[in-house]
């Protein structure tokens, strides 16, 4: 024989009164027959049942509770960059330390740099010409119950970005023999 299906019953209403079998974890609004669930957790992520009894009908609701961490402020690791041709080559990565189901988009809110910026992932491939003296890309991490931005400003070709240490990638540093336009120290 199967084991039978059990249930937790969170409350109860009949005839006008109710009894709430968890206090310290759910609160019943009879305003609006809404039922609040109190200091959620990633456990009550599952399917709850709202049944009303009607004579010899019942009537089942199946409702996916669905709990989300919020996001946290996001930051943006410089990956990538290069000089070349009169423009740099920036490759940005946006990563939030917390958050559930978080999803990345790159923007601008200046609309000369709208097109540069505009992507959706975590990373940006971005390439402007060096006479922008500078270019300002919003990341936007989110999830459906927050929304967090960090901007990456670019004033210059490089990775110090408003006095930041540089990116966490370290890769050797390499030095450009010299040429007609000025030396150019690459690190990555």
């Amino acid at each position: 024989t199967e084991d039978p299906q059990r249930k937790l019953v969170l409350l109860k209403y009949l005839d006008g009164n109710y009894t709430n079998y968890t206090p310290e974890r759910a609160r019943f609004h009879m305003m609006d027959f809404s039922l609040e669930i109190l200091n959620t957790s990633r456990e009550d992520r599952q399917l709850h049942e709202y049944i009303v009894n009607k004579g010899p009908e019942e009537e089942v609701w199946q409702i996916q509770l669905e709990v989300y961490e919020p996001v946290s402020h996001p930051s943006i690791q410089v990956l990538s960059w290069a000089l070349a041709n009169g423009s740099c080559a920036v490759t940005l990565n946006c990563t939030a330390e917390r958050g559930d189901n978080v999803s990345y988009s790159w923007g601008s809110r200046d609309t000369g740099t709208l097109g540069l910026c505009s992507r959706n992932g975590s990373l940006l491939h971005l390439s402007y010409p060096l006479q922008n003296a500078s270019v300002a890309c919003a990341c936007t991490a989110s999830n459906p119950v927050s929304s967090q931005v960090t901007t990456f400003n670019s004033s210059e070709c490089s990775y110090k970005q408003g006095g930041k240490s540089p990116p966490r990638l370290h890769l050797p540093t390499r030095l450009f023999p010299a040429s007609p336009s000025p030396l150019v120290l690459c690190g990555r």
